[in-house]
C-alpha cells in the first residue's frame, strides 16, 4: 500500500454531496485508524479551509501541504524535514543531546524500535567491537599514542558521536592493536609459506635514548605474479646493540618466527659489523640454510650506508667552508629584511639561477649538498650583498666558493645514486651495478688529479667503494647477467673500465660463479621441493596425474632411444644458461620489466628462471626510504621506546602490512591452493 493510500485511510475527511457538507454523528462516524507513521509524532494536521488541510511541525511551526480536496500530498516531504536535519528546532535539540529523529520517546517509555531509513542515510546498527577494531587500525596506521583513548578530548568527541560507545583503556586498545597485528601476520605467513622462491633479509639497527637497540628486519621476495614484495617482518629489541652477537640473535629469532630455515638467500645489513659479529652470523646461516655458491651471496652491505659514509667524508674534508656558507645562508634566511635585500641584489645582477636558498639539516647529507649547490649558483649575489646590506660581513672568498664547487662535484653522483632509492619503489641490484661502477671509475680518475685536496678526497672515497665492490660486486654482476638487455656484455664492458688489464680475471670470476650457481639449481632434488614448486603444480601438491602419464611411464619401448639421445647429444646440447647468454641482447627500452620478461619466459628457461627469481629479489639497501640520506643512526622516539618490545613490534609491523593491504596477500594465497 502506497504512502498516499495509507495517508488517505488514516484520515477521515468530510463527505461532500451536491457541494454540501453532510454531518456525521458520532454514532455513524467510521472508526479512525491510528496513524502509524513516525512523522505524526512531530506534526499536527490543521484545517486551513474547507477541503484544505496542512501539516504543522510541532517544533519549528513550519507548515507543509497535506491535502487539498481529494488530492493528498503524502508524508515523504514531512519525513525529509525530520530525517534530513532541515528542522532548526531539531538541530538545536540534537546539539543539546536531546531526542533525535531516530529515537523518539513516548510517554517516558523505551524508544520506539521502528525508525525511518532514507536511501541516502541507511540505518547502521551500532557495533562496539567493530568500533574498537577501527580505533586500533587508526592508531596503528597514523602512529597515534595508545594513551589517546584516555584523553578527555577524545572521550568527549566519541561520547558526542555515539553515547553508547563504552570507553576503552590503554590496556584494552593495546590488546586490540596486538590482535590486529596477529591477524595480519597469519595472512602474511600463508603468503610466505607458499612463495616459489627464497627470501632475502635486510637488517637496519635503530637506537633509543635508553641506549637500547632495535633491529628492523625486512623480508624481500618475489610472489607468484613475479612482483617484488617487501614486508617488515620483525622489530627485535637488543639490550646491547654493539655486541658481536646482537645481529645473529635477531636473525635467529626471525628465521624461527617465520619458519625461514632453508629459504634464506641473502642478508644485507645497514650497521657497521665487526669481523667477530660476521663470524657469529656465518655458522648460524650455514647450519640453517643450504650454502648457495659457497656462501658468497649470503652477506652484503647496504649501498645507502656506503653512500652516506662517503658523503660524510666529503663534507668533513671541507667542513670549514661548509660552515661559512651555512652561516651566510642562515643570515639571509632567518630575516625577512635580509631575504628581501638578497632578492633585490639578485635581480639587479640578473643571476639566471632558479634555485632557492635552503638551510640544511645536518643529520641528512643531501640537504647540505642542496644548500651548497644552490649557494654556489648564487655566489655573485653573496659577493655583492654587502653593498646593499653593510651588516653582512660573512661573504666567503672566491677560493671558498671553488672548494664548495669541488665538494658538489663529488657529492652529485652520490646524491643521484641515493635518490634512486627514494624515487624507485623497489630498486634492484641491476640499477646499482651501473651506479657503483661509474662512481668507482670516476674516483679512479680523480686520484690522479694534481690538486692534493681533490686527490685526497677521491682516495678516501675510493677505499670505501672498493670495499663495497669487493663484498657486493659478484651479487651486482650476476643480477646484471639476469637482465636480457645486458647479460655478460655489460659486465665485460664495465670491468674493463674499472680493472683495465686485469679485467679478464674478474670477468672470469663472474662467469664461473654464475655457471656454478646454475649447476646448483640444476642439482635440486626431484621432485622439486615445495620452495621451488611452480604455480601450475600447487593445486595437486606437485604430483603428476597418473591417468595422463601412466602409458608413458610404463612404455619401455623407447628406453634404448633415450640412451641413444644421451650418448649422441650430451656433448652438443647446451644448458639453459648458455643458450640464454648466446642469444642476442634485447633493446634497451627505458620502461623494461625484467621480472615480467622472466615470467613470460619461465617455460623456455624453467631452471634458469628459478635462479633469476632468487637473484633479482636481492635488495641493495637496508635503509627505509626516509633514512637513505641519514648520517646518524636512526633513533626510536621516546614514546615508542617506553612501550613493551612486543607492542613496539606489533605497531610497526602491522602499520607496514596494513599499508600494503591484507587483501592483496589473501588474493595471492588463494592462487596457491
Amino acid at each position: 500500500m502506497t504512502e498516499m493510500t495509507e495517508a488517505t485511510n488514516m484520515e477521515t475527511s468530510p463527505v461532500e454531496n451536491n457541494n454540501e457538507l453532510a454531518l456525521i454523528t458520532p454514532e455513524t462516524q467510521p472508526k479512525r485508524r491510528k496513524k502509524k507513521s513516525m512523522v505524526w509524532e512531530y506534526f499536527t494536521i490543521e484545517t486551513v479551509s474547507a477541503g484544505c488541510r496542512r501539516a504543522c511541525c510541532n517544533r519549528c511551526k513550519q507548515s507543509f501541504a497535506y491535502s487539498t480536496g481529494p488530492k493528498v500530498a503524502g508524508t515523504s516531504h514531512l519525513k525529509r524535514h525530520i530525517a534530513k536535519g532541515t528542522c532548526p528546532a531539531l538541530l538545536r535539540d540534537q546539539y543539546n543531546n536531546q531526542l533525535t529523529p531516530y529515537s523518539p520517546k513516548t510517554g517516558g517509555g523505551e524508544p520506539r524500535k521502528r525508525r525511518y531509513r532514507s536511501p541516502s542515510s541507511p540505518f547502521i546498527p551500532f557495533d562496539q567491537d567493530r568500533c574498537r577494531h577501527e580505533i586500533a587500525r587508526m592508531i596503528i596506521m597514523h602512529e597515534y599514542p595508545l594513551h589517546m583513548v584516555e584523553h578527555p578530548g577524545f572521550i568527549a568527541f566519541v561520547q558526542n558521536l555515539q553515547p553508547r560507545f563504552d570507553k576503552v583503556s590503554f590496556n584494552t586498545v593495546q590488546g586490540d592493536c596486538v590482535a590486529t597485528y596477529l591477524r595480519e601476520k597469519q595472512s602474511l605467513m600463508k603468503l610466505i609459506e607458499g612463495i616459489p622462491g627464497r627470501v632475502c633479509l635486510t637488517l637496519d639497527m635503530w637506537t633509543s635514548n635508553q641506549t637500547l637497540g632495535y633491529v628492523f628486519i625486512t623480508g624481500h621476495f618475489i610472489d607468484f605474479e613475479w612482483k617484488l614484495q617487501r614486508r617488515v617482518l620483525n622489530v627485535i629489541m637488543e639490550p646491547y646493540p654493539d655486541s658481536d652477537s646482537a645481529l645473529s640473535h635477531a636473525v635467529a629469532a626471525c628465521l624461527s618466527d617465520w619458519s625461514l630455515e632453508g629459504k634464506l638467500f641473502s642478508l644485507i645489513f645497514n650497521h657497521p659489523t665487526s669481523e667477530a659479529g660476521l663470524e657469529n652470523l656465518r655458522p648460524l646461516l650455514c647450519t640453517k640454510n643450504p650454502l648457495i655458491l659457497n656462501g658468497q651471496l649470503l652477506l652484503g652491505n647496504c649501498i645507502a650506508r656506503n653512500l652516506s659514509s662517503m658523503a660524510k667524508d666529503v663534507l668533513g674534508a671541507g667542513h670549514e667552508i661548509v660552515k661559512k656558507i651555512r652561516d651566510s645562508v642562515k643570515y639571509v634566511k632567518t630575516s625577512e629584511s635580509h631575504d628581501e635585500k638578497f632578492v633585490q641584489v639578485k635581480n639587479q645582477l640578473q643571476v639566471p639561477s632558479e634555485k632557492s636558498l635552503i638551510l640544511d639539516n645536518q643529520n641528512q647529507w643531501n640537504t647540505t649538498y642542496q644548500m651548497l649547490a644552490a649557494a654556489s649558483e648564487l655566489k655573485e649575489v653573496f659577493n655583492c650583498l654587502d653593498t646593499s646590506d653593510p651588516d653582512y660581513k660573512l661573504a666567503p672568498s672566491m677560493e671558498d666558493w671553488k672548494v664548495a664547487e669541488t665538494l658538489c662535484t663529488f657529492l652529485k653522483p652520490l646524491f643521484d645514486a641515493a635518490s634512486i632509492l627514494m624515487t624507485t619503489t623497489n630498486p634492484t641490484a641491476i640499477t646499482f651495478f651501473h651506479e657503483a661502477w661509474k662512481i668507482h671509475a670516476d674516483l679512479g680518475r680523480s686520484i690522479a688529479n694534481d690538486d692534493p685536496f681533490i686527490s685526497n678526497i677521491a682516495k678516501s672515497m675510493l677505499e670505501k667503494i672498493d670495499k663495497y665492490w669487493k663484498d657486493c660486486s659478484l651479487i651486482l654482476a650476476i643480477a646484471v647477467v639476469m637482465d636480457p638487455r645486458f647479460k655478460m656484455k655489460l659486465v665485460e664492458f664495465s670491468f674493463t673500465k674499472i680493472f683495465g688489464e686485469d679485467a679478464p680475471t674478474y670477468i672470469k670470476i663472474v662467469d664461473d660463479g654464475i655457471h656454478e650457481l646454475f649447476l646448483e639449481y640444476v642439482a635440486l632434488p626431484l621432485p622439486l621441493t615445495p620452495t621451488y614448486t611452480e604455480e601450475g603444480n600447487v593445486g595437486n601438491n606437485g604430483k603428476t596425474d597418473e591417468s595422463q602419464q601412466g602409458n608413458l611411464l610404463s612404455d619401455q619401448g623407447l628406453t634404448d632411444f633415450d640412451v641413444y639421445i644421451m650418448e649422441t647429444s650430451s656433448q652438443q646440447m647446451k644448458s639453459e644458461l648458455d643458450q640464454y647468454l648466446e642469444e642476442s641482447l634485447l633493446p634497451r627500452v627505458q620502461e623494461f620489466d625484467v621480472l615480467g620478461w622472466w615470467k613470460l619466459n619461465k617455460m623456455k628457461y624453467p631452471t634458469l628462471s628459478k635462479m633469476a627469481r632468487d637473484i633479482l629479489s636481492i635488495p641493495v639497501s637496508a635503509a627505509a626510504p626516509d633514512s637513505v640520506f641519514d648520517i646518524i643512526i636512526k633513533q626510536l622516539d621516546e614514546y615508542r621506546s617506553s612501550l613493551r618490545p612486543e607492542t613496539v613490534e606489533a605497531l610497526i609491523c602491522a602499520k607496514d602490512w596494513l599499508h600494503h593491504g591484507s587483501e592483496e596477500s589473501n588474493a595471492l594465497v588463494k592462487m596457491e591452493f
